[in-house]
């Protein structure tokens, strides 16, 4: 199973995350686009970075929201959202190119992402731009997307139009009986570490999580996301690097 974390969401002389410190135990970068977070230095930064710990490289395009760190949700049309995802998308790859990486995925953000998960015509709209972008560039980016029940029906909504998906977990997050996020406004929707250890070990072992309500979530995961904008999301990330490597080795 991969890591994959959000970065290069700093802006300006405002600074956010720790980058440096959790590219070294990530396989993923998720690279803020300047839409939400992000400008060009930072992208070029973050980049380079990435290079140095030879981590493979996503877009992580947002709406156009700074000010709201993409966190809010807009009533965007499909050409908008097609037009914005191939803006941020084609300026994450081209900087990319110029340090001679290879820009490897799409992760939406925020809400974006939760739009994307819960609403048919803006799923739809970021997998037209997607497929339209790798077949005008002869590329062949990932989308990644949250593991629910629905995997088989996003699946082959991606597979009409030539596209394959990365399935991500969260680690530090409670799920409900239906396989969402429970939401942070809710007590105990974001776990402790003790809890994410535990979560991450029945995932690694069983493939399964365990809702709030108790139910066994049975998800497809190749991709494990985990935050590190603070010293406790540091030390997580590292403790479940190691956890992976012991499954690795026990299987």
């Amino acid at each position: 199973m991969l890591l994959n974390c959000d970065l290069g969401e700093s802006y300006g002389s405002w600074t956010m995350g720790q980058d440096t410190k959790a590219m070294a135990n990530i396989d993923q970068a998720n690279i803020a686009c300047g839409f939400h977070a992000g400008d060009p230095l930072v992208m070029q930064n973050t980049l380079s970075l990435a290079k140095q710990h030879r981590v493979m490289i996503g877009a992580h395009p947002a709406y156009p929201d700074l000010v709201g760190f993409g966190r809010r949700s807009m009533n965007c049309s499909s050409a908008e959202i097609i037009a914005f995802m191939h803006y941020q998308i084609a300026a994450m790859d081209g900087m990319a190119t110029c340090q001679g990486l290879q820009l490897a995925y799409v992760k939406p953000h925020g809400a974006l992402y939760n739009d994307m998960m819960t609403k048919l015509e803006v799923r739809q709209a970021i997998m037209q731009a997607l497929s339209q972008y790798n077949q005008s560039y002869g590329s062949s980016l990932k989308l990644m997307l949250q593991a629910t029940t629905l995997a088989a029906t996003h699946e082959h909504e991606a597979h009409a139009l030539s596209l394959e998906l990365y399935f991500e977990a969260f680690a530090d997050r409670r799920y409900e009986d239906d396989g969402r996020l429970m939401a942070r406004s809710k007590s105990g929707a974001v776990l402790g570490h003790d809890a994410m250890m535990a979560q991450v070990s029945q995932l690694l072992g069983t493939g399964i999580i365990t809702s709030v309500g108790g139910a066994s979530l049975d998800l497809k995961v190749d991709s494990l996301c985990v935050h590190g904008d603070n010293d406790a999301g540091i030390a997580a990330i590292a403790d479940i690097r190691q956890l992976i490597q012991q499954n690795n080795t026990a299987g």
